[in-house]
């Protein structure tokens, strides 16, 4: 069926920010009506579309990448900065398989969450229903562009897309695309839309809410970001704080995959959220796995601010400050610290934690469960990388981000977390007695 709806009266060409995302806003709320009713297999196929015009168009899509890379080296950006923000065709073809594996998940729409009788005879269901509108405000990061919406298509919501002005051309190329994908499925090109400024103002109204058309925000960058949105949004938020992830070495630690976990979970990727920033060494592991751990790390081009004990290991590592258990550093650099057994690990994250990921290495499965029980972060790993800290790893197609509060969506956020849900009650005429 054509759900290509009504779009809300053209904009003058001197239109303000203001009038700008009111226009987006009115837009948004339209086309949510029509998600809402799309079936699945409409929503699938404008997934597959957006997935085949993202490989079709890998030089136009790296062409304003380049751009995008240009300016942020000539305005001095560090290396993981350039690492999130860069395009490569490898990247490129990941980012529409994200898309694809989107369109092989179940879709959450209408699906019974429960289901019971009262005793008068009224039918009641739980039903998911999509949120409505999401707003995204994202960073460096292009590929969210695609992987925001197309989750939130899935899952029967618009999307409102405000990326950072450093990877503006990038999110342009990619939205093109996604549009064209849209078009192709009869859905309207309004429900995932891209905000076309930089104005910081613009983000601004997404956090009034738009005129209430705005039903979530989602933010996804820096504390800076996390923290505006948070003092400033008008409509719920689902945070994405930093990710100061550790990764704790139990004195039953195997000593191989200790270190092939502690280097992959660092050095792997260092510029995303599941990147570990903390080491933590159980004090009664023996020397030798401490010191492969450790050497792991140093050969393979990390910098390690450790602690006194720590730092005595090896004349290359640096001594750690205060300031380091509390540092996302998205860098090849890690802090280091040896702890008094799991109690000791617990107490440290506890302290230093944002909640978002955390890894245990042990083979004392009691060390583990102490561990599950008593670390309060939103993704929990034993013996494996924090860099599995991923809604495509988890098999969710994608994510928005990594929610790290505790309403709501927590962890990899998803088709599923991108809904709500509403009661369905079926009765034969009962009435409330007088």
């Amino acid at each position: 069926m054509n759900l290509q709806g009504n779009t809300a009266a053209p904009l003058k060409d001197d239109a303000t920010v203001t009038e700008i995302m009111a226009h987006i806003g009115q837009n948004a709320k339209a086309a949510a009506r029509l998600l809402a009713i799309a079936t699945t297999a409409q929503k699938n196929q404008a997934l597959l579309a957006m997935a085949t015009e993202l490989e079709s168009n890998i030089p136009a899509i790296l062409s304003a990448n380049a751009i995008d890379v240009s300016n942020a080296r000539e305005a001095g950006r560090d290396a993981a900065f350039i690492d999130r923000l860069e395009l490569s065709e490898d990247r490129i073809m990941s980012i529409a398989s994200g898309l694809k594996a989107i369109a092989e998940l179940d879709d959450p729409v209408g699906h019974v969450i429960a289901h019971w009788q009262r005793p008068n005879g009224l039918d009641i269901s739980r039903i998911q229903v999509p949120l409505g509108v999401i707003g995204i405000i994202y960073e460096s990061r292009p590929n969210v562009t695609a992987d925001a919406g197309g989750l939130c298509l899935k899952a029967g919501n618009a999307a409102i897309l405000r990326g950072g002005s450093d990877s503006f051309h990038s999110s342009r190329a990619i939205h093109e695309a996604l549009c064209r994908g849209l078009k192709a499925a009869d859905l309207p090109i309004e429900a995932i839309q891209l905000v076309p400024t930089t104005d910081r103002a613009a983000v601004g109204e997404m956090l009034k809410g738009l005129n209430h058309t705005v039903d979530v925000i989602v933010p996804r960058g820096g504390k800076s970001l996390v923290a505006r949105v948070e003092e400033e949004a008008r409509v719920p938020v689902f945070s994405h704080l930093e990710g100061i992830c550790h990764v704790y070495v139990d004195k039953s630690a195997d000593e191989t995959k200790a270190v092939e976990i502690v280097v992959n979970s660092k050095l792997r990727r260092t510029g995303i959220c599941g990147a570990a920033e903390t080491l933590l060494i159980d004090e009664a592991l023996d020397e030798t796995t401490r010191q492969a751990v450790i050497t792991g790390l140093l050969e393979r081009g990390a910098t390690i601010r450790g602690d006194e004990t720590i730092a005595a290991l090896d004349a290359r590592i640096e001594p750690a400050n205060e300031e380091d258990w509390d540092t996302e550093y998205l860098d090849k650099i890690i802090s280091a610290k040896l702890v008094p057994g799991i109690k000791g690990a617990i107490d440290h994250i506890a302290e230093h934690s944002s909640n978002h990921t955390e890894a245990i290495i042990a083979e004392d499965q009691s060390a583990v469960d102490q561990f599950f029980q008593s670390v309060d972060s939103a993704i929990l790993l034993h013996n494996a990388s924090t860099q599995f800290a991923d809604g495509g790893e988890f098999g969710m197609g994608a994510e928005i981000g990594i929610a790290t509060g505790k309403m709501h969506a927590r962890g990899p956020v998803g088709v599923d977390q991108l809904t709500s849900f509403k009661y369905i009650v079926r009765g034969s005429g009962q009435i409330r007695p007088t």
